[in-house]
């Protein structure tokens, strides 16, 4: 239900090289991933097919879009740096993939999009 408020950045960010992922089924103009299809399709077995490394880990890893509280919303970069240290925090508490997590807060933000 959100995709028509990225829709008309679309060109731009293709431009870029920026590739756009929607939870969603579709339909979705070319060069948009409907991700629930490609996990419908997914293997049970978790096997990476290929292992990629950042150039730099201050660049952006992904972007996380605020709700606009107190100005337009916007969308934010996290470089893989931030990335890294916000799953570190997992390991330094001790977390596994055996625990069950709730987050109160939404999935734009930081810690949802982990």
């Amino acid at each position: 239900e959100l995709f028509g408020s990225v829709e008309p950045l679309l060109p731009a960010l293709r431009q870029d090289g920026v590739a756009v992922w929607v939870l969603g089924r579709g339909p979705y103009p070319p060069g948009v991933v409907a991700l629930q299809e490609l996990l419908d399709a997914a293997s049970e077995r978790l096997e990476p097919e290929d292992v990629w490394e950042p150039r730099d880990m201050n660049e952006t890893c992904l972007y996380i879009f605020t709700s606009g509280t107190t100005g337009l919303p916007k969308a934010a970069r996290v470089s893989h740096l931030k990335a890294v240290m916000c799953l570190g925090f997992y390991e330094l508490v001790g977390a596994s993939g055996r625990d069950v997590v709730y987050l109160a807060l939404p999935l734009y933000h930081m810690a949802g999009a982990l």
